[in-house]
C-alpha cells in the first residue's frame, strides 16, 4: 500500500485529500471520505460559524478520523469561522483565495496543521516561512477559482523551493495522474471533481449528472476580467458570462451576474442559470462510486502505473 510522509503527520491512510468545494463539501462527505482513509474537508464557504459548527458536528458523528475545514479567505465570516476551527481544535485547515498569515499563531496553538492552497512558488515560500505544516499546490486544471499555472509545471518548482510536504492538485483524477504527481515530487494529492460524483456527495443530481456526461473540452474559463478566474462546465450560464466579460457592462453589473449562480447550480440544479464549477479531469469520470471505493481504486491503479514505471525504458 502506498504510505507518505503526510500519511503520517496526520493520521491517515491513503495520502488524498478531497477538495473543500463550496455548496458540496459537507459535513456527510468529509466523514465519508476521512472514514474510507483520505482527508475529508468541510468547506466554510461564505457561510458563518453555526453553519460550520454544524457540520463539523456531522463529521464527527460519522468518523472518528481526522478530518479538515477549507476556509476561503474572501468570506466576509472568515474571522468567524477561524475562530471555529481553533475552537473546535479540527485536524486540519486548508485556504485558499488569499494569504492566512494572520490567522496562523491562533490555529497552530490550537494544535490544527495548516495546508494552504497556493498557486505560486512565492506563495509557498511564504507559507512555510509563517509556520504551515504542508502546501497545496493548485494548477489550472482544477475547477473553480484556478491560476495560471498548471499542475504540471507548478508542482516541482514548488518542490524544489519548500522543505514542507507538498500536495498536488489540478487535473487529477485516477491512479496515473497519482502517480504523476509523485513523480513531479508531491507526497499526496487533492481531488475535488471526481468527488462529485461520490455516493456521499450531496450536490444536486443535475450536477453529477453534468460531470458524468463531460468529455475532454467540456470546461472553460471565465471571470478574468474581475480578476478571479474560474473554471466551470460549459452550459448557457458560463457562456453568457464570456460574451458578457468582453461586452461594455460594468465591473459591478458583471460581478451581480455571477452571484449565487454555484448556489443554483449545487443545490437547485439548475442547468440554464447555474455554474456548475468541475476540472478539467471531468471528462475520464464516468459512474457514480462510494467514495471508499474511489480511494481504493485509485490507489489500486497508482501502484500499478509506479510498478510498472520503467517497463518502457531501456
Amino acid at each position: 500500500m502506498i504510505s507518505t510522509p503526510i500519511c503520517d503527520i496526520l493520521g491517515i491512510r491513503y495520502p488524498i485529500f478531497q477538495g473543500g468545494m463550496a455548496w458540496i463539501s459537507d459535513g456527510k462527505l468529509a466523514g465519508a471520505v476521512s472514514e474510507a482513509g483520505g482527508l475529508g474537508i468541510i468547506s466554510a464557504m461564505n457561510a458563518n460559524a453555526d453553519y460550520l459548527r454544524g457540520q463539523i458536528k456531522i463529521a464527527r458523528e460519522l468518523t472518528d478520523k481526522p478530518f479538515g475545514v477549507n476556509i476561503m479567505l474572501m468570506s466576509p465570516f472568515a474571522d468567524e469561522v477561524a475562530q471555529v476551527v481553533a475552537e473546535e481544535k479540527v485536524a486540519v485547515v486548508t485556504t485558499g483565495a488569499g494569504n492566512p498569515s494572520k490567522y496562523m499563531k491562533a490555529w497552530i496553538e490550537a494544535g490544527i496543521k495548516v495546508i494552504p492552497v497556493v498557486a505560486s512558488v512565492s506563495l509557498a515560500r511564504l507559507m512555510q516561512r509563517v509556520g504551515a505544516t504542508a502546501v497545496i499546490a493548485e494548477g489550472g486544471e482544477s475547477g473553480g477559482h484556478v491560476g495560471d499555472l498548471t499542475t504540471m509545471v507548478l508542482v516541482p518548482q514548488v518542490a524544489s523551493a519548500v522543505t514542507i510536504p507538498v500536495i498536488a492538485a489540478g487535473g487529477i483524477g485516477d491512479g496515473r495522474g497519482v502517480a504523476a504527481a509523485f513523480m513531479l515530487g508531491a507526497v499526496g494529492v487533492q481531488l475535488g471533481t471526481r468527488f462529485l460524483v461520490a455516493n456521499e456527495c450531496g450536490v444536486h443530481q443535475n450536477y453529477k449528472n453534468k460531470v458524468l456526461k463531460a468529455n475532454d473540452i467540456a470546461t472553460m474559463t471565465t471571470g478574468k476580467r474581475l480578476g478571479h478566474p474560474v473554471r466551470s462546465i460549459k452550459n448557457p450560464y458560463t457562456k453568457e458570462y464570456f460574451r458578457l466579460e468582453y461586452s461594455s457592462i460594468s465591473d459591478e453589473e458583471l460581478e451581480a451576474y455571477g452571484r449565487g449562480s454555484l448556489y443554483r447550480a449545487a443545490v437547485e440544479g439548475d442547468e440554464k442559470t447555474g455554474c456548475f464549477l468541475a476540472g478539467q479531469i471531468a471528462g475520464m469520470v464516468n459512474r457514480e462510486q462510494p467514495a471508499k471505493e474511489i480511494i481504493e481504486e485509485i490507489f489500486r491503479e497508482a501502484e500499478d502505473v509506479l510498478n510498472g514505471a520503467t517497463k518502457w525504458v531501456k
